[in-house]
């Protein structure tokens, strides 16, 4: 278990805004900070942080909370393992006592195979340090790469020890399951007819040099094996199998070391292999990762694009890596980014060219030589094309194809003009080509959105418009008055009941000074009132206790003591109208009145308002009962009459008409 002392350290020290942009590209707006949403594919930011409040809010998956939460809905984290990471980032230490074996063995699934993974590396690393066989394999391999020995440290670089069994045996002896090794990929497992309770295991990397594949978090989901022996029967590099915490086409290799750079940059690398990131990182040029030897995916490319919307793709300039490179570029235009392609010269490749060359060097390449996606695309078909006028009306034809996956209408012509350029061939005939293309694509997208229809149909009549909920609302409002101004002192307008001279009854106002929370409880036990909403009568007991307590209270050190439910709860009330920030009302000369201007009255209006409500629904419990019931009714007539006066009264005060 962690110390309280250590989460409530990781809960003060720790900055929303800078863990979060560890995974997200944020960028200043207002007050708070907006950038894309990492849990859904959007081209619009939708994912709001807010540095003040310390919470983060998702408008478009629904999902918020403080840092803790986002780290256990994006990393799929534990509590614990959340806590802990944040602790490693500010450099706390984390106090905690050692857990029980029964503990360990309630630890879930995917934890598991996560710390199966850690200790794979932990031992793959041992094997090169500190074994012969380890020293005069691997390690002098990786020198002879030209990586440093701090290099090969930094990326968790291994050896697999050329044995059937080596480092199954060391795993099992030192206590972890074989059906976690069997199912991370790390061991294979033969079941044996003639013992089938001792089935038969092999280490699928051995003989192998070792790259742990990490998450954006730093965590091992995988990894990638090089065999150094000639092996025809063998493959040369070797990738872990997918698993539930390792899914190659979601996965970057090298993007936890690479993601700051990136995010600073404003750009990211994309090569081809291992070697190619270290060689890269090692020079100093540390935003670049690579697809791991795999077709790059849509997924791959959302990674990237939560960091910066500009991607530069090295190829080494083989026929294979150009042609995997064009339909590379096709995925990332239609995720919306920039691309430019750089290509070496004859003979080298990122890794060769990082390693032979000063980074002063490498840096004046990749500037002079990296290409706009249009006109390496058009120089690469032209070439094959050569004088083939069918060929050429072909790779014209290629071109649109890509400029027609673009989002952006402007970028989309501007291209079009350039290609004009490069190809020879008049604009008008591009835009028509443009055109067909993009009406294709609409009738395509309308057959699709029809059969959707068909289906809505069926059950359209079936559903109903859900009516606002206003006694849910207004619950929403005191929580979140609560939670902004809970310990602000205002000046408040009461209203006392009292008869004029005349027998009628007034509300006579009268002044008083109380702190936010104070006036909010007293009104609702005068009234009698308890909040009907669960969540949100839990959230406000607590909230009361807390700003009874405490005259220093700050809702991060409240969220901290809370369950991550109720965390994602408040993070939404909190956030609720941050999400008109996004759609920029200023450019539009619209200026939203700010809440802080009449905390006061805001309170007031949400207390009476709530009043009028519970009071107008008494009325017609009330007036139900009489239609129910033959009984003589006048006590209960003259009741409703009461209530009556007294929502006239209250709704004069709140301005309103009533009908």
């Amino acid at each position: 278990m962690i110390s309280k002392t250590t989460i409530d350290q990781v809960y003060e020290t720790a900055r929303l805004e800078e863990v979060i942009g560890d995974f997200v590209q944020l960028k200043k707006s207002g007050a708070n900070f907006k950038g894309l949403s990492p849990f859904t594919d959007e081209r619009s930011p939708s994912f709001m942080v807010s540095p003040v409040k310390q919470i983060w809010k998702d408008f478009s998956s629904g999902k918020g909370g403080n840092v803790i939460a986002f780290l256990m809905e994006h990393e799929h984290f534990t509590y614990p393992e959340a806590i802990k990471y944040v602790a490693k980032k500010y450099n706390i230490e984390v106090e905690e006592t050692e857990r029980t074996d029964e503990q360990k063995q309630e630890a879930n699934e995917r934890e598991s195979m996560y710390l199966v993974s850690e200790f794979a590396r932990n031992h793959f690393s041992e094997m090169l340090w500190d074994t012969e066989l380890g020293k005069a394999i691997g390690l002098s391999y990786f020198r002879e790469r030209g990586f440093t020995d701090e290099t090969i440290k930094k990326f968790g670089l291994g050896y697999c020890l050329d044995q059937w069994d080596g480092f199954t045996t060391a795993a099992l002896h030192k206590g972890y399951q074989l059906n976690y090794l069997d199912k991370t990929g790390l061991t294979i497992v033969k079941e044996d007819s003639q013992n089938p309770n001792n089935p038969r295991t092999f280490d699928r990397f051995k003989g192998r040099v070792m790259f742990p594949i990490h998450s954006m978090s730093g965590r091992v989901l995988g990894f990638g094996g090089r065999i150094l022996k000639i092996d025809k029967k063998a493959a040369k590099y070797l990738n872990s199998p997918e698993s539930d915490i390792y899914h190659k086409s979601k996965v970057l290799y090298g993007i936890f070391f690479a993601k700051q750079a990136i995010a600073k940059e404003d750009n990211c690398y994309l090569v081809e292999g291992y070697t190619d990131v270290i060689q890269f990182y090692q020079r100093g040029i540390e935003n670049v990762v690579s697809s791991s030897g795999t077709a790059l995916t849509p997924e791959q490319i959302r990674l990237i694009n939560r960091l910066t919307k500009n991607i530069t793709v090295l190829f080494d300039g083989d026929a294979a890596g150009l042609r995997a490179s064009v339909r590379g570029i096709d995925l990332i235009l239609e995720q919306g980014m920039n691309v430019k392609v750089c290509t070496f010269p004859e003979g080298e490749d990122p890794d060769s060219f990082a390693k032979n060359n000063e980074l002063e060097e490498v840096q004046k390449y990749l500037a002079d030589n990296a290409k706009d996606f249009i006109q390496f695309k058009a120089n690469l078909l032209a070439e094959e094309a050569a004088n083939d006028p069918i060929k050429r009306a072909e790779t014209v034809r290629d071109i649109v194809n890509s400029i027609a996956k673009i989002p952006d209408p402007i970028k989309r012509e501007i291209y079009i003009q350039e290609c004009a350029h490069i190809m020879n061939v008049s604009e008008g005939v591009l835009f028509s080509t443009l055109a067909q293309i993009n009406m294709k694509d609409a009738t395509d997208t309308a057959k699709k959105a029809q059969q959707e229809q068909k289906a809505f149909d069926v059950v359209k009549n079936e559903t109903t418009v859900e009516k606002v909920d206003v006694q849910y609302e207004l619950e929403r409002k005191i929580i979140e008055i609560l939670l902004l101004y809970g310990n602000e002192e205002q000046k408040f307008e009461d209203l006392v009941l009292k008869e004029n001279d005349a027998g009628d009854l007034i509300l006579e106002p009268l002044s008083l000074d109380a702190k936010v929370y104070e006036k909010i409880y007293l009104d609702l036990q005068e009234d009698e009132i308890e909040l009907a909403n669960e969540h949100f009568r839990d959230i406000y007991y607590k909230l009361i206790e807390a700003l009874n307590e405490n005259d220093d209270f700050s809702i991060n050190t409240f969220l901290s003591d809370l369950d991550q439910k109720m965390v994602s709860e408040i993070s939404s009330i909190l956030m609720e109208e941050e999400k008109y920030v996004l759609h920029n009302w200023e450019r539009k000369d619209i200026y939203p009145k700010e809440k802080e201007a009449g905390v006061a009255q805001l309170v007031s209006e949400t207390i009476l308002t709530l009043r009028c409500f519970l009071i107008k629904k008494r009325m017609l419990a009330l007036q139900s009962d009489t239609q129910e019931s033959a009984e003589d009714h006048r006590e209960t007539l003259e009741e409703i009459m009461n209530y009556l006066n007294l929502n006239k009264l209250l709704n004069k005060k709140l301005n309103r008409v009533l009908s």
